[in-house]
């Protein structure tokens, strides 16, 4: 075998080598990627999940609520002057505009100048992600409070179906939330209590957590889940359950989850499922839902506070089951001018004004695990 030759190396220009030393890469580009920098990316589904008003020149929005009738037969001779019981009955729900919700950046010129990257379009994604989170997470909370409700309908005499509150399996242990079968016959329990309120059909969702999904997944061909459209690769993909009892499913870390956004890890206990964390997994993961409820600064509508959660494991809702009034829908804003000049950079700022609540209760399912959820409006469920 021929021998390269190694006669006048010591002549050849280096440009990667630092000083002339041994690393001849050390000074090359090291290339940027955003992916390091997205994290958890999380998908605003709730706003097209729902009924979503725009708000102008006003603080709150009106929604009316009807309740039921009745047919009579006509007495010959008798004027019809509307039925003797006044119905339907009337009542209504106020949604108002939470402040101004808003995620910011300051970006410095200099720093835009020297990185060999491109920083405000990163910048502006994860603003994006942040507001998108909290709206997903205030909607997913109204829906199960709404689930926890009494119908707004209170006249005598007269009964309307309110929310609904299903339990997953029949121990009394947080872990029912994971289990396959369990869950598959909550949707159709949940199914069956929205056709006997009369709720539609049409726009029927369920948000679970991705690990209750994916339960779902691995066991398909053995619960009954067969689905002929979403097999081979598209059920590795992810994709393999596209609906339970006519209810399209959707998977999201910002429902409330045994009083954690999406997921919660420890032992086995009437308010805990039991999921041993895979490994260093970090502190994002398994978040704590914070207190939101009225009086807290910012706050204009009650979306209840921690302990509330505490056994919550999923929602299955119809779109009239919460609404959302949007003042300001999400923007994003740059500093330009004088501003960017007297502070050499520029503010990054995205802002959205809305506020969500129930609407129609009975429109609402919980799926609850573990110990009991206790709520004022059982009575009335």
């Amino acid at each position: 075998m021929a021998q390269q030759s190694t006669a006048h190396q010591a002549s050849v220009t280096v440009p990667g080598a630092n000083n002339g030393g041994a690393d001849r890469r050390a000074l090359y580009l090291k290339l940027f990627s955003g992916e390091m920098f997205k994290g958890f990316e999380y998908n605003a589904i709730a706003r097209d999940l729902v009924t979503k008003r725009t708000l102008k020149n006003g603080k709150s929005l009106q929604f009316i609520y009807t309740g039921h009738t009745k047919a009579e037969f006509h007495t010959p001779g008798n004027s019809i002057l509307g039925n003797s019981d006044g119905a339907p009955p009337v009542a209504e729900k106020t949604i108002t505009v939470d402040d101004l919700l808003i995620s910011s950046a300051f970006v410095y010129e200099l720093d835009e100048t020297l990185a060999h990257y491109e920083l405000r379009g990163e910048i502006s994604k994860k603003i994006g992600y942040a507001l998108a989170q909290k709206y997903d997470r205030l909607v997913f909370r109204a829906v199960a409070r709404g689930a926890r409700a009494a119908s707004p309908i209170t006249k005598t005499n007269f009964a309307e179906p309110g929310g609904t509150q299903i339990r997953v399996g029949t121990n009394n242990s947080g872990a029912d939330a994971y289990v396959s079968a369990s869950l598959i016959n909550s949707f159709y329990d949940a199914a069956a209590a929205l056709d006997e309120k009369g709720v539609s059909s049409d726009g029927r969702v369920g948000v679970l957590n991705p690990r209750q999904y994916y339960e779902l997944i691995q066991a398909v061909g053995s619960n009954g889940l067969v689905n002929r459209d979403a097999q081979g690769t598209a059920l590795q993909g992810g994709n393999g359950i596209i609906e339970i009892a006519g209810i399209k499913i959707f998977k999201s870390m910002n429902i409330p989850f045994m009083s954690s956004y999406g997921t919660k890890y420890g032992s086995a206990s009437a308010t805990n499922p039991g999921v041993t964390s895979p490994g260093n997994i970090g502190s994002f993961v398994g978040e704590a839902v914070e207190d939101a409820a009225a009086d807290v600064t910012g706050i204009n509508n009650e979306y209840g506070e921690e302990t509330e959660f505490a056994n919550s494991c999923g929602l299955i809702f119809q779109k009239e089951g919460a609404g959302v009034v949007e003042a300001i829908g999400p923007q994003v804003q740059i500093t330009s001018g004088d501003v960017s000049v007297i502070y050499q950079g520029d503010v990054i700022l995205g802002r959205l004004a809305m506020g969500a609540d129930y609407l129609n209760p009975a429109a609402c399912v919980e799926l609850i695990a573990g110990a009991a959820t206790g709520s004022s409006g059982n009575a009335a469920f």
